[in-house]
């Protein structure tokens, strides 16, 4: 005689199960499926098409109403089971209904994660789980000019917002975390698959953070991120993750933690109940993924016919189309000063690769754009085999294990004539190979003859290859030095890349011009993010991870691993509150040392690091603000009296000194910057060995610029005399920006001016208004972002808590 089951879910998993029971036997027991949806199994992962409208709900039905009927099930679908007995052996319908069983079966899925933001509850506020959700996506295409908000950067939430974008929506995606799926992806494979979002028409938000949904008459009418952005939405989808569906059978007096507890034959707590699917936990994992529950499915249905089998779990990739893009990920891609990682990149067709290698096996690979050799991949990561014999061609794939690296002159010797060399110029092999023969005989020379790699430049090393081989030995490619052993390039053809792409990230950055790591160095990384920061400061955050210890913690460490602080004084002026502020800083904290600096500074040296926010806060009581001595930005601007205490001076030097510190400070530069500002030609301020000096003489001033007073001693360059201090000001700020710009990272200015000449240099600033004028709108700019002090933000007791207070008290004892 058959045997009861009762399955409550109809998702797919259960389904799976069921249909690997009627396979080993289909007499074994009687069925009753519970669904609380009005249908019966179909493929969820298919929502998507169904979505964007290139499926009907019909085409990924699994199993129809006629299944059903021919295999015995009796279906309650639209029924909730709301309690199961255990002692008496019979689930309880929502309307009464008692049905017993011989065997239970939880196939209760998941639910999604709704933030608890306020306004969570809102008409418009939905999950992207079921199909009634997704008719709820449809219907807001259908309106005119629909907007929507999708919260979650993971799978589901781009598959959302892909779907929505093609229904004609104007579609926002915020993501609290710095990349997409950044449990699947590195952050260069989550940068090239939000470029192409973005190409699809989608606004992609990383690292922000929602703070509020806002409501009107009952119904969402936008998300406020905590910066005070407001995204005006019809429609909020939160796509933020799943929890098992545990609820029921806690009640029941099962088992449960994160999921509901399964052995290895899928039994729960209660030997006459299983679970398959989202909804369980085994040896503490939980699943959500289709394999994984469809080899639960095939060992619950022997288990329930008898025969014994166990559930292993197993070494999972992940092999996806996202909105049309290849992915995919396996193994452990997390950073290890124990790993080493092989990179390939081919910025043209967006193809990303990169394998974790660990003791001569992968451990680990990502791949976005063409993901045709995965599986090979994968299978190497299983097997953990040695790979040291092909790790030189292993990126490459199966097809070129063995073979040898082709010389990529010989490959450029093979290109026809009308092969494209230059895409943005439309230049082609032949026009390159003509302009030689007329006599441009190195890269500048065919740069001005053919424009090639005189755009973004990334076509440089071609055209410098077919120099190479149609001058043969007459030419010599020149080795440039790249920033470091992460790339080629050097800082200045990063520098045009970042302008010339509109690169406004580091991931950015790292993909289209070819990094051969995955996230950079210790060299690159601070480089990158000043480059990033002054060409986009509006754009691009500041990456604190990404500065030397001095700018993190906003002090200079000094060789005992204590801190100097010094306070900013505006053009080396101080009153006497500042002074007592000093004081009672130095006495409160226990300062060793007090020293006054060459550049008229006071600094409280061996300070703790523990202590720095507190110090920080009593004196920003006093109004002060940090003084930027740590910093690759303005240090000081050093004054003499001037013209209201001393009878040589001809201008007001500390005025002129004062105005200039508070216009500058804040802002961020290739390296150090100090300025000084005389009176008068005795020069008292020693302005003439600064980065920039100004002299005030009868007739105005003269400002210079490119001194030195450290390992390299250097005397200022004349750049311009002027007669108002309007024009002294402005001459400063577009020399400091013009600066910014186009230098070298760690390049002083003195440095800089010399590759570039002083003569481009004048042209810029001195005799060009307009360039003049858009260099100092552009300083102002970035300044409403960086004019800031850092120590009253992190001397705050909710920053305090964060960065500076120790994770943990060590020093406590326990207890008896």
């Amino acid at each position: 005689m058959a045997q009861k089951l009762v399955i409550i879910g109809a998702g797919m998993a259960s389904g799976r199960a069921l249909e690997e029971l009627i396979k080993l036997d289909p007499d074994a027991y009687e069925v009753t499926l519970f669904n609380a949806e009005p249908r019966g199994n179909y493929d969820r992962i298919m929502l998507s098409p169904v979505l964007s409208g290139d499926k009907a709900f019909e085409d990924i039905i699994i199993h129809t109403s006629e299944w059903y009927e021919e295999n015995g099930v009796t279906c309650r679908f639209g029924e909730k089971v709301a309690k199961v007995d255990r002692d008496r052996k019979v689930v309880f319908a929502e309307n009464g209904d008692e049905v017993p069983y011989d065997k239970l079966m939880f196939g209760t899925g998941s639910n999604p994660f709704i933030i608890p933001l306020p306004g969570h509850d809102l008409e418009g506020v939905i999950a992207y789980r079921d199909l009634e959700d997704t008719n709820r996506m449809i219907a807001l295409g259908e309106k005119e000019n629909p907007k929507a908000v999708v919260i979650g950067g993971g799978l589901l939430g781009l598959e959302a917002a892909a779907g929505l974008a093609l229904r004609g929506v104007d579609v926002t995606v915020v993501h609290i975390m710095g990349h997409l799926m950044e449990r699947q992806l590195d952050e260069a494979a989550g940068y090239l698959l939000r470029k192409a979002l973005i190409e699809k028409g989608i606004t992609v938000l990383c690292s922000a953070n929602s703070k509020e949904i806002v409501g009107e008459d009952g119904h969402v009418k936008a998300l406020m991120l905590d910066d005070g952005t407001e995204l005006p939405c019809d429609l909020l989808v939160m796509a933020v993750g799943i929890r098992p569906n545990v609820a029921l059978a806690a009640d029941a007096g099962l088992m449960v933690g994160k999921g509901i507890h399964v052995d290895d034959q899928m039994i729960t707590s209660d030997s006459d109940i299983c679970a398959v699917g989202e909804c369980v936990e085994h040896k503490g994992a939980i699943f959500g993924l289709v394999a994984p529950l469809y080899d639960q499915a095939k060992v619950l249905a022997r288990t329930l016919v008898g025969e014994h089998a166990e559930f292993v779990q197993k070494e999972i990739s992940t092999k996806l189309k996202v909105t049309g893009c290849d992915l995919f990920s396996a193994g452990d891609f997390a950073e290890g000063e124990d790993r080493e990682d092989i990179v390939f990149r081919d910025p043209s067709r967006g193809v990303y690769k990169r394998l974790v290698l660990k003791d001569d096996a992968i451990i680990g690979a990502v791949m976005y754009g063409d993901t045709a050799d995965s599986s090979w991949f994968f299978g190497k990561i299983k097997s953990g085999e040695n790979i040291s014999e092909i790790r030189d061609t292993l990126i490459f794939g199966p097809a070129f294990q063995g073979g040898a690296p082709l010389d990529p002159m010989a490959a450029v010797a093979a290109l026809p004539d009308d092969a494209e060399i230059c895409g943005c110029n439309g230049i082609s092999k032949g026009d390159i190979v003509a302009a030689i023969k007329d006599g441009a005989n190195d890269l500048g020379a065919v740069r001005a003859v053919t424009k090639a790699s005189g755009s973004c430049g990334t076509c440089t090393g071609l055209v410098e290859q077919v120099l190479g081989v149609t001058l043969g030995d007459d030419f010599v490619i020149p080795a440039a030095q790249g920033m470091c052993g992460c790339t080629d390039l050097s800082h200045e053809d990063v520098r045009r890349m970042i302008k010339s792409q509109e690169l406004k990230s580091m991931a950015a950055v790292m993909q289209e011009c070819g990094w051969k790591t995955s996230c950079g160095c210790h060299s690159c990384r601070p480089a990158l993010n000043f480059y990033l920061l002054a060409d986009w400061p509006l754009e691009y955050q500041d990456d604190p991870q990404s500065r030397f210890v001095n700018e993190r913690n906003h002090a200079n460490i000094q060789k005992d691993g204590t801190y100097s602080v010094v306070p900013r004084m505006w053009g080396g002026i101080t009153t006497p509150d500042e002074l007592r502020a000093i004081a009672d800083a130095a006495d409160k904290y226990n300062v060793p040392t007090v020293k006054v600096t060459g550049g008229q500074r006071i600094d409280l040296l061996g300070v703790k690091k523990e202590d720095l926010p507190a110090m920080w806060y009593d004196l920003n009581q006093a109004g002060m603000v940090s003084g930027h001595a740590y910093s690759k930005g303005l240090r000081t601007v050093k004054t003499c009296v001037g013209k209201d205490h001393c009878r040589f001076g001809t201008q007001d030097s500390t005025g002129l000194g004062i105005k200039l510190e508070k216009l500058l400070w804040g802002s961020w530069t290739p390296h150090k910057v100090k300025l000084g500002v005389s009176g008068c030609p005795r020069n008292c301020a020693e302005a003439t060995c600064k980065d920039i000096g100004i002299v005030c003489v009868d007739s105005g001033y003269e400002v210079s610029v490119g001194g030195a007073a450290g390992m390299d001693v250097r005397e200022t360059e004349l750049l311009a005399k002027v007669a108002t201090e309007e024009e002294a000001i402005a001459l400063t700020t577009a020399f400091m920006q013009i600066y910014r710009e186009n230098a070298k990272y760690l390049d002083r200015a003195y440095k800089w001016v010399a590759k570039v000449g002083l003569d481009w240099v004048k042209e810029q600033v001195v005799d060009d208004l307009d360039q003049r004028a858009a260099l100092v709108e552009r300083f102002e700019l970035s300044q409403t972002i960086y004019r800031k002090d850092p120590w009253a933000e992190q001397a705050t007791p909710e920053y305090r808590q964060k960065k500076w207070q120790p994770l943990a008290d060590l020093s406590l004892e326990a207890a008896e």
